[in-house]
């Protein structure tokens, strides 16, 4: 296709300017890199290679930083390199359209693909506030939308966010280094990096304030009249968007964005973003593409979460347009996709329904979006609308969580939250799992009371096999198990006896996940979680 368009492009006038615009270049493999498995430090934080190594999730080759020598040869043709990305294996560029053919040439390239028109180092232009409102100061302004979610009850308990690392993806962050809201942020030193992926520079602080709404539900402060949700976490702000215009290379930022979060062990992921429609037609994503594994930033969204990370994103607004569904990356399956609900509970109509097209439950969550309390990049306290900002909130929650069960994986913060919500013994495509609350979580997670001397191990699981130890071995033993859902998995009757307490039983046909374990003895009878890696 581009051998094609180069040979068009002769055609035009000697005098005619070629076109420049920005690519993104695929490499056919890492040879030449310097970087092994071996030895991550050098190019993962500590930080980073601890999250995983904590979740007991591999470094693989993905990982490995592209061969610099590729980029290289890429230069020496004259052309302008920028971003590389490790898990796409390749790297943005900006050229003339004519030195395609030369670079598609190249025995190491294996595609390109244009990603936006001339030569600005420039992207797109999702918007997702609805509606926004300035509103007088009030007591603790924002105190409803924190109630809805449990909030209160998890500051109450200690956990503010401290010493989790949250990283905010938007479109900009203007005020936030200068008004007083964000200054308990800014005195404490807790945004540890910033970087603009639209302009190639760290100036986060301009071009737009629709992240200086989201930011401000997570992080902003002043005491008594607003409290953000995770307001004592660590912040990472990343400039992805361009609100001038929309084109693929957005995806791309948001996965450069993505890999530097990675690679600065960044937790979780907020990310008020979504994108179906583009100003270049052919750009447009169909909703039969909505599995989970065709849009390129749901990928980059599945890649950030097999690395231990909880990525939390707006499900889109598209609820009462056309397209109705949920907007990429909500689509990624793992990732928790946040609808909008109204103080009353009720779905906001602009929200966006699910399921996929391979049938998964869309949204994940909601929270509140409709006149969610924001602070503007003046300081002064508003409301806004949109699944943007009930994003943040859940992402809060999401810190929260974490913090207070620090041992947890990515995959089992997503099924916490997911599994204690209002509804989630009956998912649907409007409200996902519901609501999530921090107190639900804390009852979900509680141990029931066994009988004594009864035991149900090891937990975690890291085996087939769980050991069931019983004080009496008198009677035959019902063993029932329930999935997170309460749906019934496994049953069986055992008998114990000396010789076999404790009984060793099987679940090599559970994949891993939360289960209750019912044990029944004669009159008798006991539930343990468990957690099967």
């Amino acid at each position: 296709m581009f051998r094609s368009l180069c040979a068009i492009l002769v055609l035009i006038t000697i005098s005619a300017q070629a076109q420049t615009n920005r690519y993104f270049v695929f490499f056919k493999d890492k040879a030449g890199t310097p970087f092994t498995i071996s030895q991550p430090e050098a190019f993962l934080s500590s930080k980073s290679i601890a999250r995983r190594q904590s979740q007991q999730i591999a470094i693989t080759e993905t990982d490995l930083p592209v061969s610099p020598g590729y980029v290289q040869q890429l230069k020496d043709l004259g052309v302008s390199t920028y971003f590389t990305s490790r898990w796409w294996n390749g790297v943005l560029i900006e050229t003339e359209s004519t030195t395609l053919s030369t670079i598609s040439a190249l025995p190491f390239v294996n595609n390109i693909l244009l990603v936006a028109p001339g030569q600005k180092l420039s992207n797109g232009r999702t918007r997702k506030v609805k509606r926004r409102h300035d509103t007088t100061d009030q007591p603790l302004a924002n105190a409803m939308q924190l109630a809805q979610l449990g909030i209160p009850a998890m500051h109450a308990a200690g956990n503010r966010g401290e010493g989790i690392s949250i990283a905010v993806f938007d479109s900009g962050f203007q005020g936030v280094n200068t008004t007083a809201p964000f200054s308990l942020l800014n005195s404490e030193n807790r945004i540890k990096q910033t970087f603009n992926f639209v302009n190639n520079s760290p100036h986060v602080f301009t071009a737009d304030d629709h992240g200086t709404e989201v930011l401000s539900v997570l992080a902003a402060y002043t005491a008594g009249n607003y409290t953000g949700g995770a307001y004592l976490a660590n912040y990472y702000l990343y400039l992805t968007e361009d609100v001038s215009s929309e084109y693929r290379i957005e995806e791309f930022n948001w996965t450069f964005a993505a890999e530097k979060a990675d690679s600065a062990g960044v937790q979780i992921i907020n990310s008020s973003l979504g994108y179906n429609e583009f100003d270049d037609a052919s750009m447009d994503y169909q909703k039969n593409q909505l599995d989970g594994q065709t849009a390129y930033i749901t990928r980059a969204a599945r890649w950030a979460i097999e690395r231990g990370i909880v990525v939390v994103c707006s499900s889109g607004n598209e609820g009462n347009r056309a397209w109705q569904l949920v907007t990429p990356p909500a689509d990624a399956e793992g990732v928790l996709a946040v609808g909008s609900i109204t103080a009353g509970g009720n779905r906001s109509s602009f929200s966006s329904l699910g399921p996929t097209e391979d049938d998964r439950v869309k949204p994940d969550v909601v929270a509140l979006g409709s006149g969610t309390v924001v602070i503007r990049a003046s300081g002064n306290v508003g409301t806004a609308s949109g699944t943007s900002l009930a994003s943040p909130l859940v992402a809060s929650l999401v810190a929260g969580v974490w913090q207070a069960y620090p041992d947890f994986t990515a995959k089992e913060i997503y099924e916490v939250l997911t599994q204690s919500a209002s509804q989630a013994t009956a998912p649907d495509n409007f409200l996902g799992y519901g609501i999530p609350n921090y107190e639900a979580v804390e009852n979900y997670l509680r141990e029931p009371e066994p009988e004594k001397f009864w035991l149900v191990y090891p937990n975690p699981v890291v085996g087939n096999t769980i050991s069931i130890q019983l004080d009496d071995i008198t009677q035959p033993v019902q063993v029932t198990l329930f999935d997170g859902k309460g749906a019934r998995v496994l049953e069986s009757t055992i008998q114990i006896n000396w010789q076999n307490n404790p009984f060793e039983f099987d679940i090599t046909p559970l994949l891993s996940g939360l289960y209750y374990v019912r044990i029944q003895s004669g009159a008798r009878e006991a539930t343990f979680r468990v957690m099967k890696q």
